[in-house]
């Protein structure tokens, strides 16, 4: 256990790797189904036609973690507008998902990431912990843009402008 707590804070001062394979801007996102907190099932795909944002978080609750999803909720009106779906995954189980979205009125899915996820989209552990990565997914079902380092704070303005890029 004390490994895994020193990797995990060496891996967040240091910004180590966080993929470990997935797919690469171009190439098809991953067709995985998750269990969301409301105990319906979703796919990536099933939002063909529309941007779809795939946020990857450590923990529910989490400082980082919880500014995050604030700043994509503060920009879920504008993501909206731009005709995008916002999921966020992490490997919390539903209630610990229901109890974060319901506390910060998260109006986005949170989805229970078993492992399958995140293998699919490459993304690193830290311990049990998906590692803090994001996927822009275009209208067409390819990966249009990966953000490993991110800045939490204002990571809904930057996925924003991302999403506003795709229709130019």
């Amino acid at each position: 256990m004390r490994k895994a707590a020193l990797c995990f804070l060496l891996a967040a001062s240091l910004g180590c790797a966080k993929r470990t394979g997935g797919p690469n801007v171009g190439d098809p996102a991953p067709d995985v189904a998750a269990p969301a907190a409301d105990g319906s099932t979703i796919r990536v795909r099933q939002f063909a036609g529309h941007p779809v944002v795939v946020y990857f978080y450590p923990k529910d609750g989490t400082p980082g973690c919880t500014a995050q999803a604030c700043s994509l909720r503060d920009n879920w009106a504008a993501l909206q507008a731009a005709g995008a779906v916002v999921l966020g995954v992490s490997t919390q189980d539903r209630d610990s998902h229901r109890k974060f979205a319901a506390e910060h009125k998260l109006p986005f899915p949170l989805l229970v990431d078993d492992g399958s996820l995140s293998k699919a989209f490459g993304v690193g552990k830290l311990g049990w912990l998906d590692q803090r990565v994001t996927f822009l997914v275009d209208s067409q079902g390819k990966v249009a843009k990966v953000w490993e380092d991110i800045d939490v704070k204002n990571h809904g303005r930057d996925v924003l402008l991302a999403v506003r890029a795709l229709s130019k």
